[in-house]
């Protein structure tokens, strides 16, 4: 393993090659930290994302709801009026 080290350190081409391969590596890990990041982010948004369409069904619900007919006749005067 030691004459490994001396050659890499003698030889001014693979030191060359070691910053290289260094480099990339560097470059790699760090695209793929950003894609990890991204994933996560949209997993976050999704979670944000479903009760924000929950709660707008439910207010639609509510609305609907509030103006619905109270009772029989309420509904009937609505239907001779053509409201309905």
């Amino acid at each position: 393993m030691g004459w490994i080290l001396s050659v890499i350190a003698a030889s001014p081409w693979a030191r060359a090659m070691l910053k290289g391969a260094v480099a990339v590596l560097t470059i790699m890990l760090f695209l793929l930290s950003l894609r990890r990041a991204g994933e996560r982010a949209g997993r976050l948004a999704e979670r944000l994302e479903t009760p924000e369409k929950a709660n707008e069904i439910q207010r639609q619900m509510l609305v609907a709801a509030s103006r619905r007919p109270r009772d029989r006749d309420d509904l009937a005067q609505r239907m001779r009026d053509g409201r309905f």
